[in-house]
């Protein structure tokens, strides 16, 4: 079988693993089985003990990980120097990083504080700039950056408040980087997941009744899996999707086109 994909011996950043629901874990697997080098970008000491133990546990190696705090320049210029170094170039980039506050994610939003939405907006999507500016120089061979977004972008999903503004936004940037990014050959699209049980999930009040809605209602009469959400991810990394950029691909059993 000819690899189609043509994903062997790449190297692709992993950012935003917290621990092994996480999304960007869902995507690691999937590159693993493609034959990718996966870089791994942690936060917090605590997040690189989990990323060590879910490596170990899975018998995997990791190309790199370094360390990275996406609220700020210096450190996402450093992180990529430093994987630049150690692997010279950078086929792809998974950007799987949202936060804010839970105050903010809790009442109504026109509650939202300034200082909240403005956090909200640097984690979410002005870290989804500044990723791309600092992998830019390392992807000589062109690339493909993936960003993880939700429903909430577009419609109003109870609880998901300021965060939804904040994927709004990242959607936008997404169409924005494509655009400005594409003469390099490095095409950028987004994956709104539907609803899988995550640690950021934890903090939507009303995540239990949404898995049960998606559950009655969505075309394919179930919830998405991480695997599910991996492995589009993978295939929107991969040579099939070399013609697409500026998108966003729901994996969500087709919830996102009901009225």
């Amino acid at each position: 079988m000819e690899d189609i994909l043509q994903m062997k011996d790449k190297n692709i950043v992993v950012m935003g693993v917290a621990n092994q629901r996480s999304l960007a874990w869902g995507v690691a697997k999937s590159l693993y089985q493609a034959g990718a080098n996966v870089i791994f970008t942690y936060r917090k000491e605590r997040s690189y003990k989990k990323l060590e133990k879910l490596l170990a546990d899975g018998g995997l190696d990791a190309k790199a990980i370094v360390q990275c705090d996406v609220n700020s320049d210096e450190s996402i210029q450093r992180a990529f120097a430093e994987i630049g170094e150690k692997v010279g170039v950078i086929h792809g980039v998974c950007h799987s990083i949202a936060f804010a506050h839970a105050e903010d994610l809790k009442g109504d939003f026109v509650d939202t504080s300034r200082d909240g939405f403005a956090f909200a907006q640097d984690t979410s999507a002005y870290s989804l700039i500044a990723v791309a500016k600092a992998s830019q120089p390392y992807m000589t061979e062109g690339g493909t950056m993936i960003a993880m977004s939700y429903l909430g972008a577009e419609r109003v999903v109870e609880g998901y408040n300021v965060m939804g503004v904040a994927k709004a936004s990242l959607e936008a940037t997404v169409r924005y980087l494509a655009s400005d990014l594409g003469k390099n050959q490095i095409r950028v699209n987004a994956i709104s997941a539907g609803a899988v049980r995550t640690l950021a999930a934890k903090g939507v009040s009303s995540f239990n009744e949404i898995l049960h809605k998606i559950e009655e209602t969505a075309p394919l009469k179930k919830n998405v899996t991480q695997e599910e959400v991996g492995d589009m991810t993978l295939a929107m990394m991969s040579h099939l999707s070399r013609g697409v950029t500026g998108e966003i691909v729901y994996v969500d059993s087709g919830y996102n086109i009901l009225g």
